[in-house]
């Protein structure tokens, strides 16, 4: 599958910013998908994943627990998150990811086998 992630931009804090990422060549709903980033000098960290086996279950990071919402639309191959309350500390290439299989560790970079280009999210002070 190939993964094209779009929506960053330069945000103040306390703005909302919403990231998109389209999926192509594969079956959509067969796949979990996910979002990480990846702030300068920093490993690559979870963000939120959602599933489609139960029902769109979701999973995010203690950090933007409450502020961010990710979401997918079938029908357009598309993941959404919805960023609200930006801080600067979310600064950051947001990345999103797919994979097949259940039963591995979401929340772990390494457990995703297709990843999109990135795209960057800056939050001034």
């Amino acid at each position: 599958v190939q993964l094209q992630a779009s929506g960053g931009g330069l945000v103040q804090a306390g703005g909302s910013l919403r990231l998109s990422c389209a999926a192509s060549g594969r079956t959509f709903s067969g796949f979990v998908m996910g979002w990480f980033r990846q702030a300068p000098g920093k490993e690559r960290t979870f963000v939120a994943y959602i599933n489609n086996y139960n029902g769109g279950r979701t999973s995010y990071a203690d950090s933007v627990k409450g502020r961010f919402t990710i979401s997918r639309d079938n029908a357009k191959n598309t993941v959404y998150l919805q960023m609200n309350s930006l801080k600067p500390e979310d600064t950051a290439v947001y990345y999103c990811a797919a994979e097949q299989r259940q039963w591995v560790v979401l929340t772990s970079a390494a457990a995703y086998s297709y990843w999109g280009q990135g795209t960057l999210v800056t939050v001034s002070s």
